[in-house]
């Protein structure tokens, strides 16, 4: 589904990823790991068309094609998806001002309002997230936990193919992570992709990954199954070697 290849980028004159390759599949749950500061959620910027973001050389394929010339509004389009680490607040847009906008963008034909509020009732009732969430602007006003909700509704209304999460556990407790999961493990078939951005296994407890890849300045320095992330979590970043086995029990 995704394919970066040879991927450079650069914000303010500074490079944050050199030579950056990453392969995701159709149906994979793939978890990319690293301390804070060295540009996982960089990546999630970048094939999502942040502009703030120069890419220097390399490609993103899509199904195939490159995307690196396509707007944010395009790539949404085409069914890719993030979940922000810090969901942005947008005042005097509500929830389902703007769902129903991006559903009709989307498909191409009118919402009908009863069918809508009834999708979003369920979907609302799953996440444990006020019915009352929809009517308020985006992300107004709400806790860390009710903006990851919010982003989570959002996600189950338009239906994307491939998702990131950039540390969705951040800031979560226990209790809303694993909501948050098991509706995404719930949404989630043979036909959707997940990219993981993390730096704790928490959240690859309820969605355990295919594969687990880690970085290191601005490329995969390791990729292994889901134990590498057991080892993480014992051992830390910085025992990680290059010449070490994939596989870490």
């Amino acid at each position: 589904m995704l394919s970066i290849n040879n991927l450079t980028v650069k914000i303010n004159d500074k490079e944050i990823l050199k030579d950056f390759s990453l392969d995701i599949n159709d149906g994979e749950i793939v978890a990319l790991m690293g301390p804070n500061g060295i540009g996982k959620s960089t990546i999630c910027k970048v094939i999502m068309g942040d502009s703030n973001y120069e890419v220097t050389n390399g490609s993103i394929l899509y199904n195939g094609e490159d995307i690196l010339s396509l707007s944010v509004s395009e790539r949404s389009k085409k069914g890719i998806y993030l979940v922000s680490q810090n969901p942005m607040e947008i005042e005097g847009v509500t929830n389902a001002d703007m769902l129903r906008a991006s559903l009709e963008e989307r498909t191409g034909k009118h919402t009908n309002f009863f069918e809508f509020n009834k999708l979003i009732t369920t979907i609302c009732e799953k996440l444990d997230l006020p019915v009352s969430f929809i009517h308020r602007g985006i992300n107004e006003s709400m806790s860390g936990g009710e903006k990851k909700k919010n982003e989570l509704l959002h996600l189950l209304v338009l239906k994307p193919k491939f998702i990131m999460l950039d540390e969705l556990d951040s800031g979560l407790d226990v209790d809303s992570l694993k909501i948050l999961a098991e509706a995404i493990k719930e949404y989630a078939d043979e036909t959707v992709s997940i990219l993981i951005i993390t730096h704790h296994k928490s959240i690859l407890e309820y969605l355990v990954p295919d594969k687990v890849s880690i970085i290191k300045d601005g490329h995969i320095i390791k990729s292994g199954d889901r134990t590498l992330a057991n080892y993480i979590e014992d051992n830390g970043f910085s025992t990680i070697d290059v010449g070490e086995k994939d596989n870490h029990e």
